[in-house]
């Protein structure tokens, strides 16, 4: 498939820039697969679209991860810690990234706070190996594309998040209260979202896009009811990843680099919840994958044109 075939113009002023005042007060746009039928509704209002379904989430936790530093030499470094791969070192995205050397030693740029960083090794791409002191005690990171100042960041978490490790919230799950957890049936699963989820598509087609591996876990006893449910409401991409890699590998814990493409069979998801996404992104692919690429371009042009609101903190869309 052409990477091209997952493009649309978006108006800009769609790009939701702040989240709808209540969680659940975004829209819900429902599309039912086997009649072609769409209805609008609340986000609210979601449990009177289900019937009996298992609801999956991803329960990780966006880590406080954008660090603002400053050389010895008094230049101004931005560092985004991508994944933990030991006690103290990580991956991450250093800029600008071009001058810095290997055993560079940054320092946060308020003094008398923690959070010193060396940088230990270039990957390529302005991706470092990185030792931090301490634990991250930087700002949340938010996507480019949200330009506006947040006047309260815990709005880019879930309520249900709990596992430390992400450096992007998955979002579909940005629309839930506690009440409305509260008349669902739910179960949790963990993937550690990594910014290549979101990377744009820059070759030519799918095929010669590569992922990069997010680490996932399920609890067992998460996963015997996941297979015993008649049907699984997959809670976002993220959670859709994990259940597909489980169906297919059995491992319950450890990366996954399943590129979920039009044409892959859906082994363990049912139905999906999902925000609007941006073109040329393998979420897109995900959701053209599930819904079908006809489909799911007249669903986005249906959205468009009933001024849906886009991306993170946008509204959403049920697929069933």
């Amino acid at each position: 498939m052409r990477s091209a075939e997952l493009d649309y113009e978006l108006p800009s002023e769609l790009i939701a820039q702040h989240p709808a005042e209540r969680r659940d007060a975004s829209r819900l746009l429902v599309y039912e697969r086997p009649t072609g039928a769409v209805r609008h509704r609340v986000f609210s209002e979601l449990p009177d679209e289900l019937g009996g379904e298992l609801v999956v989430v991803n329960d990780t936790r966006v880590v406080p991860a954008r660090l603002r530093l400053q050389r010895a030499t008094g230049g101004f470094v931005e560092v985004l810690l991508l994944e933990r791969v030991a006690d103290a070192l990580w991956e991450a995205l250093a800029r600008p990234s071009r001058r810095l050397r290997a055993g560079e030693k940054l320092r946060p740029c308020v003094p008398g706070t923690h959070g010193n960083v060396e940088l230990v090794e270039p990957l390529g791409l302005g991706r470092w190996r990185v030792r931090l002191e301490g634990e991250p005690a930087g700002e949340v990171p938010l996507p480019p594309y949200i330009t506006e100042e947040q006047v309260d960041p815990s709005r880019y978490q879930t309520v249900y998040a709990d596992e430390p490790g992400s450096a992007a919230a998955p979002t579909a799950g940005l629309h839930f209260t506690p009440e409305l957890l509260a008349q669902l049936d739910v179960e949790r699963v963990t993937l550690h979202v990594g910014l290549d989820t979101f990377r744009p598509l820059v070759t030519e087609t799918l095929e010669e896009h590569r992922l990069h591996g997010e680490r996932y876990h399920v609890e067992p006893a998460a996963w015997e009811r996941i297979l015993a449910a008649d049907r699984v409401l997959a809670v976002g991409t993220t959670t859709t990843r994990v259940l597909e890699t489980v169906a297919r590998t059995g491992a319950l814990a450890g990366r996954t680099e399943l590129f979920v493409t039009p044409g892959l069979p859906f082994r363990r998801v049912d139905a999906l919840l999902t925000n609007f996404h941006l073109p040329r992104s393998t979420l897109l692919a995900l959701v053209m994958a599930f819904a079908g690429v006809e489909e799911t371009r007249r669903l986005y042009s249906l959205a468009i044109e009933e001024r849906y609101r886009f991306y993170s903190f946008g509204d959403a869309m049920l697929v069933r």
